[in-house]
């Protein structure tokens, strides 16, 4: 004799049901927005980067010549180790400012809310804006020493550090927030009655709990700082710049997405299959260091 079903389980089953009947209308849009604004664009470029190009439909095919190319322009060059150094300054200073900040806020203090959306406040505004308010004050400082941040490289470096942990920081917070927040109190407690001090604790207990946190964090921050253009543009616009024995010059301050912009929208519109050259360098980098900085840090994540 067949044993009827529950009605919890003709529920499930007409759930599934309805869900397998109606995945493909909720699936294809998704899909078609991602294929016509990703896809296809990464594809159509990454095809015009081996032609020399005016436009998408005048093109000449040219094969690794444009690849060639941004391999032996110094500017790129420079602009790739300037980027490397800056992703990995800010990546340290924001990630250790953010937890620590965030740290401080959990720790049951008065008006941890109304300084959580203080530090939350700058990442609201716009990277444009955050350049152009910051370049005011760094030439209102600079202006005793009869300096400006558009004339000396060192100031430019830390200008820029300074405005992405000013934007950052506060982002960064919260996602920490949340995992110090997560962190079971009965290990925190036991660690209490085993005699752990302060610091043993938070390198023992807290941080290995965290490190979910820590890999959001590091991974938002190491591709922000590679992909960082807008403030670069407004806040130094790659200046100042040196001119190298053979003519060409090199923007001291000039990042990689600001050398891409530099070169496919230059004078020299021949350049432009060069540009794409780079910006697909430029991807292949970014996502490569993403991937492996993801594996690196989810092998070091605990399991609750």
């Amino acid at each position: 004799m067949k044993r009827k079903r529950s009605g919890a389980a003709v529920n499930s089953a007409l759930l599934r049901k309805s869900i397998q009947r109606w995945f493909p209308v909720f699936l294809l849009p998704m899909t078609a927005a991602f294929s016509i604004g990703f896809v296809w664009p990464f594809l159509q470029g990454l095809f015009l980067s081996f032609t020399k190009f005016k436009t998408t439909s005048k093109w000449t095919w040219v094969g690794i010549e444009n690849y060639l190319k941004a391999f032996h322009d110094s500017s790129f060059v420079y602009s790739f180790g300037y980027t490397a150094v800056y992703a990995i300054v800010s990546l340290v200073l924001i990630n250790v400012l953010a937890f620590a900040v965030a740290y401080a806020l959990t720790q049951k203090i008065k008006g941890a809310n109304l300084f959580r959306t203080v530090f939350f406040m700058p990442n609201l505004i716009g990277g444009i804006v955050l350049g152009y308010i910051w370049s005011m004050i760094f030439d209102g400082l600079l202006s005793a020493y009869k300096t400006s941040i558009l004339t000396n490289s060192t100031w430019g470096f830390w200008g820029l550090i300074i405005l992405m942990c000013w934007q950052q920081i506060g982002y960064m917070m919260i996602i920490y927030i949340a995992g110090l927040q997560a962190v079971p109190e009965d290990m925190l407690e036991a660690a209490r009655i085993d005699g752990a001090n302060g610091w043993q604790t938070l390198f023992k207990v807290t941080i290995p709990n965290v490190m979910p946190s820590i890999t959001i964090c590091t991974f938002l921050s190491l591709t922000n700082g590679f992909k960082l253009f807008d403030q670069n543009l407004a806040l130094t616009g790659g200046l100042p710049y040196i001119i190298n024995p053979d003519g060409t010059s090199v923007h001291t301050t000039e990042m990689l997405a600001l050398n891409i912009y530099n070169t496919f929208y230059g004078q020299n519109v021949n350049s432009r299959g060069t540009a794409q050259a780079k910006a697909v360098l430029f991807f292949v980098l970014v996502a490569a260091l993403g991937l492996i900085q993801l594996r690196a840090t989810r092998n070091k994540e605990v399991q609750q």
